[in-house]
């Protein structure tokens, strides 16, 4: 016999009593609810991409003159106050 491991069947006649809770707010609103969710066609992907990079290439010109134009930098500067 292996330390451990008994030979003798355990019997476990005590039922698991299983609490559901109802569930409050958003979950129990959405309970019911179906959500399906569908892939963005090639036209959406392509506007949301060109926002993107178009905001990303604002932002790297907008740090660029930051750092190269002394008088951008102070207006800069004197905004943030």
């Amino acid at each position: 016999m292996v330390k451990g491991f008994s030979d003798n069947e355990v019997k476990n006649n005590t039922q698991i009593k299983e609490t559901k809770k109802e569930k409050n707010g958003l979950a129990g609103f959405l309970k019911g609810k179906k959500f399906t969710y569908t892939l963005p066609g090639k036209k959406q992907i392509n506007i949301f991409g060109s926002v993107v990079l178009g905001l990303n290439m604002i932002l790297v010109l907008l740090v660029i003159l930051y750092l190269k134009n002394q008088e951008f930098h102070d207006f800069v500067f004197n905004v943030g106050r």
